[in-house]
């Protein structure tokens, strides 16, 4: 019996219904400030109202480029109103990265802030993006908003698009091994589908306070702590940044979080910090929920020591799944897996030919159910190759174990994840093979303690060239790629490992990175 009854066809749908229902409980917490759920629906009414204003309409797509605010909320279910398609942006990506997905997007309005006026300036648009929305104050001439317009403006737009479960909700971007990112779809169907299934497992209800200070681009805090929380009206509490840590401990015990969200990054360092005894003592949280690469046996075993009542619950996701496809059951967890898939997913684990192997052994995890996305954006061959008849080939390898938990072992893709953040390869490796002193590159990650993965450049020098100056790479790197995937070391060698068709193995370099500093 599905779990999912989809009551709510989309999300503007569900914050009418909790501006009647809950019009006074606290929707957004951001430092002092409190906003109602009846106060949310209204200025989400005035921003689409603004939108509308700027002919934004439905399928159209708006870049949301921004660091965490109750404003990011604003723009994100204002867009969805008018049937139109939010596509946030990863904050750490540099200005060529951002280009692309702005034109391949065909966003038609950029929301963003002066925070990043540098990476956006000059950047070089189609003919789709005609306006700009600063959070802050206009940083250049032209048709540029400020969010003072917006709320001046006060243009309530009391109509709604009327849209179904299939129709795409939001487009997230993802890079893959073929270089440039995609452009994940994921219907109203999709992210509904997700976080019913995981509010039946989690137990969560309109009485839980969720904290969101990992990046809301995220997919995981977008569907965990932004959409689940809104869909089942309970309270957000808004954190700007992850940074200073303390500063996310405090709002947790003054604003009573009982939902906590985190990478294994953040209890790794939560569980070797000295946490204040009345912490401890006189937090709220229920759960601890982690997501992004996998825990490690002494951060599970140290939170259990800090935190013997709350259980601190492992599970796994991918963008293209909305993103959560199993999780760790509160009754039952089991160290090192990340649980069974959630109640309306089957999962299967296959061998190179397509065939269901057996309990315990490894292959490829593939997934089927409603979370499965629409396709990505504009790429009809990736698509096909990732969906076969209704199953979602992720590139992770696993196993199943006689209960159903899933294991991850490793990755069929090349996919790196530092700090529980995705990093392929292919990326660095473009951006390295076009510097004049390198033939060809190989990017792999290493394992690190503090990081999960770090990524490594292994590189081989045109002939001719002795001279070799890895800061100068580095620097190189550093002005066209996000800071985390520039690579911690690089390594010069005289050739690649490669099989009988010529092509690296990786799994070699992998295996070399174990020797090296």
């Amino acid at each position: 019996m599905a779990v999912a009854k989809f009551n709510y066809k989309n999300f503007y749908s569900v914050i009418e219904a909790n501006a009647r229902k809950f019009k006074r409980r606290v929707a957004l917490f951001e430092n002092k400030e409190k906003i109602t759920y009846r106060e949310l629906k209204e200025k989400i009414d005035i921003v689409a109202g603004f939108l509308y204003g700027l002919n934004v309409k439905k399928g159209d797509k708006v870049a949301i480029l921004l660091k965490n605010c109750k404003e990011y909320i604003y723009f994100l279910f204002a867009v969805q109103k008018l049937g139109a398609i939010p596509v946030p942006i990863n904050t750490f990506l540099k200005h060529e990265e951002i280009e692309h997905i702005l034109n391949h997007s065909e966003a038609v309005v950029l929301i963003t802030e002066k925070e990043f006026d540098k990476k956006i300036k000059n950047i070089k648009v189609f003919n789709y993006l005609k306006y700009f929305i600063w959070k802050d104050k206009v940083v250049y001439n032209g048709k540029q908003f400020s969010m003072n317009d917006v709320w001046e403006n006060k243009s309530f737009l009391n109509k709604k698009e009327e849209l179904s479960l299939e129709d795409t909700a939001i487009m997230l971007y993802t890079s893959g091994t073929t270089g440039n990112p995609k452009g994940v779809m994921l219907s109203y169907k999709n992210l509904i589908s997700n976080v019913e299934n995981i509010a039946y497992l989690g137990k969560v209800s309109h009485k839980d306070r969720f904290i969101v200070y990992l990046p809301m681009f995220h997919t995981f805090t977008l569907t965990a702590s932004i959409l689940l929380p809104i869909y089942l009206g309970a309270s957000i509490v808004v954190i700007r940044s992850i940074f200073p840590f303390s500063n996310i401990l405090k709002q947790t015990l003054l604003k009573r979080v009982s939902i906590f969200l985190g990478v294994p990054e953040v209890y790794n360092a939560l569980s070797k910090s000295k946490l204040p005894w009345y912490f401890r003592w006189f937090h709220n949280i229920r759960f601890f929920v982690s997501g992004g690469s996998a825990l490690s046996i002494d951060t599970l075993e140290n939170m259990k020591k800090l935190f013997p009542k709350v259980p601190l619950l492992e599970g796994y996701g991918l963008t293209e799944c909305s993103p959560v496809i199993s999780i760790n059951r509160p009754e039952n967890p089991k160290p090192s897996s990340v649980g069974p898939p959630l109640p309306d997913y089957k999962v299967k684990i296959i061998d190179d030919y397509g065939n269901e192997l057996k309990t315990g052994e490894i292959g490829e995890i593939i997934v089927k159910g409603d979370c499965v996305m629409k396709g990505y954006y504009k790429n009809e061959e990736a698509t096909r190759e990732t969906i076969k008849n209704g199953w979602l080939y992720t590139g992770d390898m696993g196993y199943l174990d006689e209960d159903g938990y899933i294991y991850i072992v490793d990755r069929k893709k090349d996919l790196i994840i530092s700090k529980g953040i995705n990093i392929y390869p292919r990326d660095i490796e473009e951006v390295l093979n076009k510097h004049p002193n390198i033939e060809i590159s190989a990017v792999v990650g290493k394992k690190d303690k503090t990081q999960g993965e770090i990524p490594v450049a292994f590189v081989k020098l045109v002939d001719g060239v002795k001279n070799f100056d890895e800061k100068d790479i580095k620097k190189y790197l550093k002005g066209k790629l996000a800071d985390y995937k520039v690579p911690k070391h690089i390594y010069i060698v005289e050739d690649f490992p490669r099989n009988a068709t010529g092509k690296i193995l990786k799994r070699k370099l992998r295996e070399l990175t174990r020797t090296l500093k």
